[in-house]
């Protein structure tokens, strides 16, 4: 069986994903509030974390950033934390972080690192994210798929749009810095 070697999780790369995790819990922070779901900055830093961390890197920044609030850091918006937020109505979408990481990593690996990638990776990341946080709303909510894409989805549009072209101008920028500290994004 053939393996693809998978890059180490050292030191550096331990530290790249708590700095990602910590990153996400101020873009939280910074929000303008909805009557169910606010808008906050967290998908930037989401973006980013894929785009310069890579599929599992990324992933574990957003595994720990959820795993921070559960246990009661007030990382989530609102600087809210705990098993009530996590499992909550909006807690989806924080799940969905992870995956949305993921996806960015995953994609931005195949193929040129260009911006056109980075955005349909990022798109992409968003659409995922969308998807299992809306579902896990309308199961907990018992609201029908129209009005929960009018609170969850379709307010924040274009707000993702410009996280989006911001996150990926960001990586550009920022990928080969991190290349020279022993940061490459290899999986």
């Amino acid at each position: 069986m053939n393996r693809t070697k998978q890059p180490a999780l050292n030191a550096a790369s331990l530290a790249a994903c708590a700095l990602m995790a910590a990153l996400t819990a101020v873009c939280s922070q910074i929000q303008i509030p909805l009557p169910m779901v606010p808008i906050n900055l967290a998908l930037f830093a989401v973006h980013l974390s894929g785009a310069l961390l890579g599929a599992r890197r990324g992933a574990l920044s957003m595994t720990v950033y959820a795993l921070l609030g559960l246990v009661g850091v007030p990382v989530f918006s609102g600087f809210t934390a705990g098993p009530a937020t996590l499992f909550g109505r909006t807690g989806g979408y924080i799940l969905g972080y992870i995956l949305c990481a993921a996806l960015v990593g995953l994609l931005t690996r195949r193929g040129p690192f260009t911006f056109s990638r980075l955005c349909a990776a990022m798109a992409a990341g968003v659409a995922v994210c969308y998807l299992f946080g809306t579902v896990w709303f309308m199961a907990l909510t018992r609201m029908n798929l129209a009005t929960s894409l009018s609170y969850c989805v379709i307010p924040f549009l274009p707000g993702d749009a410009v996280k989006i072209v911001l996150a990926a101008v960001l990586s550009l920028r920022l990928r080969e810095p991190l290349s020279r500290l022993g940061l490459e994004a290899g999986d």
